[in-house]
């Protein structure tokens, strides 16, 4: 995305929001009974009505599929990448173009940063935590794109808002 002049890399590429290059277009954490708890939508394209109907497709899609099947799915002009942890499934929708086994192990790394956070995360977690949740989410994903791997990267800006919220209580 970029042209070398000289020892220089000039960048050619806009990263404004209605790109094509965007990674992920949508996260979504949903129980095994088919409710969403979580979900984030880095594409614009999509309209409130049509998030609805396509989160519920694409969630009784993912849990009717049985465990030898794989985790990646086609949907629509869009791949769906899930994964089954405990009574979550952590699924996300990404761009053709996509590497799935990248997203599978960005998915692991997401709850592996959330079972260090709430030390071995569960539903309820998420549900009381939603927005230490999103705030994880945020630290590793910035407009679709995959910013962050470290999960001590992720985590210092979200223990330093716990340490200011216990001082200001």
């Amino acid at each position: 995305y970029g042209v070398w002049h000289g020892n220089v890399l000039t960048h050619t590429h806009s990263y404004s929001p209605n790109t094509q290059h965007r990674m992920i277009l949508y996260f979504l954490l949903v129980n095994k009974q088919g409710q969403t708890r979580m979900s984030q939508y880095y594409a614009q394209q999509y309209a409130m009505e049509e998030k609805l109907t396509m989160e519920g497709e694409i969630i009784r899609k993912c849990l009717s599929r049985s465990i030898k099947q794989c985790s990646f799915l086609s949907y629509k002009d869009h791949k769906v990448v899930y994964r089954r942890y405990a009574s979550l499934f952590v699924i996300v929708g990404v761009n053709d173009t996509e590497n799935e086994l990248a997203i599978l192990e960005f998915i692991h790394l997401f709850v592996e940063t959330l079972d260090k956070y709430f030390s071995s995360v569960c539903e309820l977690d998420v549900l009381f935590s939603l927005d230490r949740v999103h705030m994880i989410l945020d630290e590793m994903v910035l407009n679709g794109e995959i910013i962050e791997s470290n999960k001590k990267h992720i985590l210092d800006p979200i223990y330093l808002l716990d340490v200011a919220a216990k001082k200001n209580t």
